[in-house]
């Protein structure tokens, strides 16, 4: 450290020893000399060997080679004090050595050393083993080894050694040892404190800066700053700062200083003798780029306390944090950044950084430091947050672009943050249009095909918030963004799980987006998810009744069962209840089977097609033959357009008959008696109930079929009809008419439709209504006929 000046000389070759110290001329004879019985030569052998390893590493690694450490380790015991004494001077200047370290830590002889550390023993002989320690002890099992042996005791208490090199040294190894928090509490029990701030007032800023290292390290525990702060500690870190001789030690000082302001006693005492008001302008005028990165640290670990953080706000903690974000040091634009992050609680901190720190912030995003831009969209997400104003000013300072880009950074915080700023941002219709115009469902398929679950949910989260938008979940499907989504239906995180579901619940809006979800697996998944009584929930039950009301389709053959409120539209098809395990066929795909005697698919499709309607007359349109399978495209650019069904005339009349005839009745009664007559009279009228097994309609669907050339039929062309056949009419119509009512599937070809309504006959002459009933309408026996559900007549009608 200086304070032992020694004349320059011409340094002898490496392996040439001084004759006058003793008559050897090679560094082997010397190492043999350590064997030696006499205490003279031992000591003279030492100390020519520290002479010769202090020339340089090369020397070193010599005498390793030569066994010298091996001698040397038993001769650090020996009981003559010269001897004993030199022998550890010489290890202790070969232990910077990383192979000397090595072998020292096989030898085991740090007991040995810990054992020169007594009070009696020589001062040098407490330098060289400190220093032998100090090098071992960076190595975590040698620390470790250091700590059980009992070596930390004897080092604290070499703090207050006179002698400034065994300060150093000691520091020095107490500052490794505490890193691990076994060896934290110790020294806390030891009581380091008041020794390591007495050698902040050490002459040697080496010692100063040591000491304030190792305090950074032990004050991270809350007992040990309630320690600090009763022995005078913040005080001396606030003389340290205002020093300017001590520069050097500001930004040491400063991180001592943020591990106490996580206690909000600490911070008052500061803010009460005006050290807080001190600090934030010492750091406004700072240049020094570790003291601004420090500051900005402590403000941050002050503000993970909501206490703390009223304090910072009041001393105006933000405007100091916002400037810094102008600096051109990367590690100090990330504290600053992290420390706004944590100011954002306050809500008052987030409307001040917001007003003046967003732009600065929208630039760091497109920082090339993956550091810098991870903590920038980090303050962002925390300040837009349920703040309005903040995200219209994210928008306004142009941060939509950056932050879309920043969906494909590198490091997953930054990924996870961008997509969580979005997200917010799109609670405002406005800024949602303008996010969707940047291709914003095709930089989150990328997002959503992370292994880290913070960029999962993050990104899955963003979906739901933009896909409520039919255009966004096109993008999303032709992005290939939805199999990633359903794969984070399988995510063993909870969060991940919901929100996935919750994407999925907003992207099944649209019949083809469920379609596609389903095809995906999607529908499995949830329903294996909600017969897990530890994985189900709100979300994955929501996301299933969505994903089936916008594929009525799958619910039919699936659950049996469409409510009044899943409205049948064109395109939809009854294929019959679909076994568990068997993959759930589209409509096309069923249309290019070849003919077989499996029961036949009904679909819906009253949607008129322009050329096909035109100048055909009423009767053509009815004895028209459909053509169901698919012809092939002959024009190159039809290749690859999507695939309808032929459309239904048959039933576009029934609509337009039932609207001009049934849609004006007065009552819904009679509208619901009405259709049932409508419909059973178009489907082969009433049938005797003793005479159902006679009425040959399969028979007649399956010439039908024949005709077509396809098990694919339109529920027109089925002019003979049983139970499933004429529910499902009766359904088709009821929703074009606004009737409500269900569609059930019975076992042994059953079916039946569902309707409430109210018996409009006065009860007890008081004028009075009773509350809606449900009742089963009656298609096949007595037509019209409404029975109560729960009756003989229903139950008879359903089962028999």
């Amino acid at each position: 450290m200086g304070k032992k000046g020694k004349k320059e000389v011409e340094p002898p070759p490496k392996d040439v020893f001084d004759p006058l110290l003793i008559e050897s001329k090679t560094a082997a004879t010397v190492v043999l000399m350590l064997s030696s019985p006499e205490e003279e030569i031992l000591a003279k052998a030492c100390d020519a060997l520290y002479k010769f390893a202090s020339k340089g590493d090369e020397n070193k690694v010599t005498l390793l080679g030569l066994g010298a450490v091996e001698r040397l380790y038993k001769l650090i015991s020996h009981e003559d004090l010269t001897v004993r004494r030199n022998a550890v001077v010489v290890l202790g200047i070969m232990s910077s050595n990383h192979d000397v370290k090595k072998l020292l830590k096989e030898l085991d002889v740090t007991s040995s050393l810990i054992s020169l550390l007594a009070p009696e023993e020589d001062i040098v002989i407490h330098e060289f083993a400190t220093l032998c320690l100090a090098h071992m002890a960076v190595e975590y099992t040698t620390k470790e080894r250091i700590f059980e042996q009992g070596g930390l005791e004897p080092l604290i208490r070499l703090l207050d050694s006179p002698d400034p090199d065994v300060k150093k040294n000691s520091v020095e190894c107490i500052y490794f040892l505490v890193q691990d928090f076994q060896s934290r509490a110790a020294a806390r029990a030891l009581n380091i404190i008041p020794p390591l701030l007495q050698l902040l007032e050490s002459e040697y800023p080496v010692i100063q800066l040591l000491a304030l290292k190792t305090l950074e390290v032990i004050s991270k525990d809350s007992e040990t700053r309630a320690i600090l702060g009763e022995n005078q500690g913040l005080d001396c870190l606030l003389k340290i700062l205002e020093t300017n001789e001590f520069s050097d030690l500001h930004g040491e000082a400063l991180a001592v200083l943020g591990n106490c302001l996580e206690d909000v006693h600490a911070l008052q005492m500061i803010q009460q003798i005006g050290g807080l008001k001190k600090l934030l302008s010492f750091v406004g005028v700072s240049t020094v780029p570790d003291v601004q990165k420090n500051a900005a640290k402590a403000i941050a670990k002050a503000a993970y306390d909501s206490e703390n953080r009223k304090i910072l706000h009041e001393e105006k903690a933000e405007e100091c944090l916002i400037k810094l974000l102008e600096t051109d040091n990367d590690g100090v634009k990330v504290a600053a950044s992290q420390a706004i992050s944590a100011m954002c609680e306050n809500s008052a901190s987030k409307r001040a950084c917001g007003l003046q720190g967003i732009p600065q912030l929208v630039q760091l995003v497109s920082s090339e430091n993956g550091e810098v831009k991870e903590a920038a969209v980090t303050a962002l997400a925390n300040l837009t947050a349920a703040s309005p104003s903040n995200a219209r000013a994210v928008a306004e300072a142009e941060g939509i672009v950056p932050l879309v880009n920043a969906l494909n950074a590198q490091r997953d915080g930054a990924v996870a943050c961008a997509a969580a700023v979005l997200t917010n941002l799109a609670v405002q219709e406005p800024l949602r249009l303008n996010i969707q115009g940047h291709a914003i469902m095709s930089a989150l398929a990328e997002p959503l095909c992370s292994t880290n679950s913070q960029v999962q949910s993050k990104a899955a989260l963003a979906v739901a918030a933009f896909a409520c938008d039919a255009d966004a979940r096109a993008e999303l499907r032709t992005a290939g963004g939805l199999k990633a989504l359903v794969e984070l239906l399988h995510s063993r995180s909870e969060e991940v799980r919901r929100n996935a579901c919750w994407a999925v619940m907003v992207c099944a809006s649209d019949e083809p987006t469920a379609v596609e979800l389903c095809n995906l697996g999607a529908l499995d998944v949830l329903e294996e998810i909600n017969q897990s009584t530890g994985r189900k929930s709100n979300f994955s039950e929501a996301a299933l009744e969505k994903l089936l009301d916008n594929n009525l389709s799958r619910k039919y053959s699936q659950m049996g069962f469409l409510s009044s409120s899943n409205t049948i539209a064109d395109g939809f098809y009854d294929c019959g209840k679909i076994k568990p395990g068997v993959k759930f066929l589209s409509l096309e795909e069923l249309s290019m089977q070849e003919l077989s005697d499996r029961r036949a698919t009904i679909f819906i499709n009253a949607k008129a097609q322009d050329e096909k309607e035109k100048g055909k007359k009423e009767e053509e349109k009815s004895k028209e033959v459909i053509q169901i399978a698919p012809k092939v495209q002959e024009e190159t650019d039809l290749e690859n357009s999507c695939w309808l069904p032929p459309p239904d005339f048959i039933l576009l009349d029934y609509i337009k008959d039932v609207s001009k005839t049934i849609l004006p009745l007065p009552t819904t009664w009679k509208q619901v008696v009405a259709l049932a007559q409508f419909v059973a009279d178009k489907m082969g009228g009433p049938i005797e109930r003793d005479k159902l097994d006679d009425f040959s309609w399969e028979l007649h669907i399956s010439e039908i079929e024949f005709e077509l050339k396809c098990n694919v039929v339109p529920i027109g062309r089925v002019q003979k009809g049983t139970f499933y056949h004429r529910a499902l009419l009766f359904k088709v119509l009821a929703d074009r008419i606004g009737i409500g009512c269900s569609l059930v599937r019975g076992e042994y070809g059953r079916a039946w439709n569902e309707v409430k309504l109210v018996d409009e006959s006065p009860q007890g002459g008081a004028g009075l209504l009773l509350p809606p009933q449900e009742y089963l309408v009656d298609l096949m026996f007595e037509p019209g006929s409404l029975m109560k559900q729960g009756s003989v007549q229903a139950d008879l009608y359903k089962y028999i």
